[in-house]
């Protein structure tokens, strides 16, 4: 006797696929992607004299190379974290539309 299959997730007309960013074939494609961007946005660090705009008081990190990308990144995932925080005390029960 045969055991029943598996049903792939298009054939199972009540569940939906994965969205596109979720599916594991694609994760290598993203990998790719973000590093192509990044590249992107080095290339250009090699061309340009970059002039410090608090040079006269000693401060020059916002020449250093690849500032506006690191800085960038760096300011994203702050805001990600102050968000996460935020969360925890912003948050409401779960049976706040129950009352």
């Amino acid at each position: 006797m045969e055991t029943p299959r598996k049903q792939n997730r298009a054939d199972d007309p009540g569940r939906q696929p994965k969205h596109w960013l979720y599916r594991a074939e694609n994760l290598p494609k993203l990998w790719l992607l973000q590093i192509l961007v990044l590249v992107l946005v080095l290339i250009p660090e090699f061309f340009v004299h970059h002039h410090p705009h608090f040079e006269a008081d000693g401060f020059v990190l916002d020449a250093s190379f690849g500032f506006y990308g690191w800085y960038g990144f760096l300011a994203c995932a702050g805001m990600v974290a102050v968000a996460k925080v935020l969360g925890i005390f912003l948050k409401r029960k779960d049976t706040y539309y129950d009352e």
